[in-house]
């Protein structure tokens, strides 16, 4: 039997939650979860390695690596089939508001200078 799965901590819930191709298929959706999501901007968009990215989300290293590889799959499947892409679901939580320190960087809203 697996381990329950660890609730994961995001900076906040993105701004938009869907995307779609001009002249895309009106397919199914590509879901993509909101740590799937997270984890996409910590790596690629903050540039924190895998190992920065655990202690923000507080998860190991090797699960980001696991998150990381899926979010990117999904994201070049909704990209090259035209399927629309939505963010939604995951076993998150929101950084509390009173974490000054909470290590989020841009875009979050706890830590406007």
């Amino acid at each position: 039997m697996p381990r329950p799965q660890r609730c994961r901590r995001i900076c906040r819930e993105p701004e938009y939650v869907a995307f779609h191709a001009e002249g895309g298929r009106a397919e199914e959706a590509v879901c993509l979860s909101l740590d799937e999501f997270e984890v996409l901007r910590l790596v690629d968009y903050e540039k924190l390695t895998h190992e920065q990215c655990a202690a923000r989300m507080d998860i190991s290293r090797t699960t980001v690596t696991e998150i990381c590889e899926n979010a990117r799959h999904k994201l070049m499947e909704s990209l090259l089939t035209g399927r629309p892409l939505q963010i939604i679901g995951g076993n998150v939580r929101i950084c509390e508001e009173s974490r000054r320190n909470c290590g989020c960087q841009r875009n979050c809203p706890h830590h406007k200078e």
